[in-house]
């Protein structure tokens, strides 16, 4: 007969089976993302050379290149192929634009602009980033429906479009030599992951209402992060 330990421990190996599947998910979406983007960008590149070569044979059937004409598109070559693939495909969003897209548009806007903190952000907390990118592009095409007057549509907006930027900008003004330095029982790191961790189960929770048609409820939640920033600045 098993006894309380032995539940226990068949609850933790199931949590972290669940946890497992979860961050194998949030990863699996990153690489595939990675992979994307690298591939959009071996595109550019490819056009680029393409019409350079296209261009420099075209001149060659008009007049030599010679030797300077064949340096400089090699010159260009390299060049474009540099250019683009270390430029970005496209300006990440600023926190104000946030504010200002259409609510359809804040989840796909917003992990965008995620995307582009997450380098500064502790390793510890990137996968928690994952799972809230992953979290937003489901609630993307719930949002389509949803009135952006009614009370539902601002409790989406407040979380989403205020709180989590204000958390990781609040972090980001904190030195770096002091996101480490304990505060109050906790250190910006763990505050930071705290409170991406509250705000992960509350895109869950809201995207649950939403697949659930509970607008009164996801409307009148009214939970709020009970985050405290470390220092003055955060």
């Amino acid at each position: 007969m098993p006894t309380d330990v032995d539940r226990q421990l068949a609850a933790a190996d199931a949590l972290l089976d669940r946890t497992r599947e979860r961050y194998a998910s949030v990863s699996k979406r990153s690489r595939q993302r990675r992979e994307a983007e690298i591939l959009r960008r071996v595109g550019r590149i490819a056009v680029a050379d393409g019409l350079i070569l296209v261009a420099a044979l075209a001149i060659g059937f008009v007049m030599p290149l010679g030797m300077f004409g064949a340096l400089a598109v090699m010159g260009l070559l390299i060049a474009a192929t540099l250019f683009f693939a270390i430029f970005p495909l496209s300006a990440p969003p600023s926190v104000e634009k946030l504010a200002e897209v259409p609510l359809k548009a804040l989840p796909v806007t917003t992990e965008r602009w995620l995307e582009a903190q997450r380098p500064a952000l502790p390793s510890p907390v990137r996968g928690l980033v994952d799972s809230i990118g992953v979290k937003l592009e489901i609630l993307s095409p719930q949002l389509a429906m949803l009135d952006e007057k009614s009370p539902a549509a601002g409790e989406v907006r407040k979380l989403v479009g205020e709180q989590l930027p204000e958390l990781i900008k609040g972090y980001s003004r904190v030195p770096e030599p002091l996101r480490r330095v304990e505060r109050n029982g906790l250190t910006p790191d763990q505050q930071l992951a705290q409170g991406l961790q509250v705000i992960d189960d509350e895109i869950a929770e809201m995207s649950a209402h939403l697949a659930q048609g509970d607008l009164d409820l996801l409307a009148t939640r009214g939970r709020y992060l009970q985050i405290k920033y470390q220092g003055d600045g955060a």
